[in-house]
Order: structure tokens, then C-alpha cells, then sequence
């Protein structure tokens, strides 16, 4: 398949003007999806919202969520070691929009509430946050599948119009007529194609990161527990940083 879009796109790109010179890139591109018809524009519209997605997702769980979770948890545990919650508080604040700060930060404002209130604070606030962590993700899958039926569907169309024209044409140019028409259909099917093999790997790319997000996320949150009830149970810092 590789090698066949390969094919594809060097006849799209080296396509002769009638001038016997050679079409640049843009316009190639152009005539590309001019061939291809109306569905193309279509098809346009989805890969313009996939990319749209993909962006968006890639900027907010690379810089607004993302927080290097080692070392601000060696913080974290430092500060509750030594009775310094509040301070371990003003630390997650640092970090608004990370998930993992506000899941800590929940945990920790009731530190002095017992471990039971410490679990259903951070319970809760795994439950309000992580969902965001993977928002609109599964749109590219779905998008995926949208690309490829609506190129499908321009393809139908494409050939549609080039079966109904051959009546209307001599015999010695059916032909020619038939192969280009079917040349021209096919566009929608490789520019659909295009569209969905983007659209699953910034899928896979950005479920992979998401789900090893949370999953810290989750961890954290128990290590916070874990650390909150050595903390009640009379540990101090001094035995912490021995036992280690």
C-alpha cells in the first residue's frame, strides 16, 4: 500500500501540462483535489478538525498538564515529613493545571481529617480530574472512520459520473475517458486514507501518553495516602530519611 500511495503521489506530482512543461507542487496539490470533486473539500474540513485535535491535545498534556512527578513528590514528601503541609499545599498551587498537583493538593487539605477523609478527598479528585487527561482523544478515531467513509463515498460518486459520461463519447475515447475517470475517483480514496492513518497514530501517540499520565497520577495519589498515614502514625522526618 505504501508503495502504491508512493506511486500515486509522484504521478500527482510530476502530472504534464498541456504546455508539455511540469506542474510545481502547489499546483498539483491543487489540481489533486480539483480532480477529486466536492467530497474532497469535504474531506478537507475533517482533516483540518483532526489536526485541530491532535494540536490541542498534544499542547495541553505536553506543557498544561505535564509535571514531572519524581521530583515534586521528593518535595512533597520532604515537606509532610517535616510538618510543613502548608507549605506542601502552596507547592501544588504552584502547578494549577496538572492533575497530579490537584489530586495531592485535595489529599492534603485534609491531612488533619484521618486517613478516611484523605482517601475520599483524593478518590474524589481522581474521579473530577483524570477524565480530562484523555477529553476528546477517542474524536480522532472517530474522525478516522468519518475521512475514510466520506472518501469512499466521493470515490462512488466519482465513478458515478465517469460510467454515465462514456455513453456520451466515441468508442476509440471511452478508453482514455474511463481511465481517467477512474484516476480521478481514486483521489478521494487516497486522500481519505491519508487522513485516517494520521488520525490513528496521533490516536495512538496521545492515548499511550494519557494513559501513562493517570496512571502516575493514581500512583502518586496512594503514595500520598501511604505517606499522610506514616506521617499520623508518628514518623518523623529523621526516621523517613534513615529508613530510605
Amino acid at each position: 500500500m505504501i508503495l502504491m500511495m508512493s506511486d500515486l503521489l509522484d504521478g500527482v506530482l510530476l502530472t504534464a501540462t498541456p504546455e508539455g512543461g511540469k506542474l510545481g507542487v502547489v499546483d498539483s496539490v491543487v489540481k489533486f483535489f480539483k480532480d477529486g470533486g466536492p467530497f474532497m473539500f469535504v474531506n478537507l474540513f475533517w482533516f483540518a478538525c483532526s489536526l485541530a485535535v491532535a494540536a490541542e491535545r498534544f499542547f495541553t498534556l505536553m506543557f498544561r498538564y505535564n509535571l514531572h512527578a519524581p521530583p515534586f513528590m521528593e518535595q512533597i514528601s520532604k515537606l509532610v515529613m517535616t510538618g510543613n503541609v502548608d507549605r506542601a499545599v502552596k507547592l501544588c498551587s504552584a502547578a494549577p493545571n496538572a492533575p497530579l498537583a490537584k489530586v495531592i493538593r485535595a489529599g492534603l487539605t485534609r491531612a488533619n481529617r484521618g486517613e478516611i477523609e484523605v482517601a475520599k478527598a483524593v478518590e474524589e479528585a481522581l474521579v473530577e480530574h483524570t477524565p480530562h487527561v484523555g477529553a476528546r482523544i477517542p474524536w480522532l478515531w472517530s474522525l478516522a472512520n468519518i475521512a475514510t467513509l466520506v472518501g469512499l463515498v466521493g470515490t462512488i460518486f466519482g465513478l458515478i459520473g465517469t460510467f454515465q459520461a462514456l455513453g456520451n463519447v466515441p468508442a476509440e475515447q471511452k478508453q482514455q475517458l474511463l481511465s481517467d475517470g477512474i484516476s480521478k475517483a481514486m483521489n478521494n480514496t487516497a486522500f481519505a486514507l491519508s487522513i485516517a492513518v494520521l488520525c490513528i497514530i496521533f490516536h495512538l501517540i496521545l492515548t499511550s501518553y494519557s494513559k501513562g499520565m493517570v496512571e502516575s497520577v493514581e500512583l502518586n495519589a496512594l503514595r500520598l495516602e501511604n505517606l499522610l498515614s506514616r506521617r499520623n502514625a508518628g514518623e518523623s522526618g529523621d526516621a523517613d530519611t534513615r529508613a530510605a
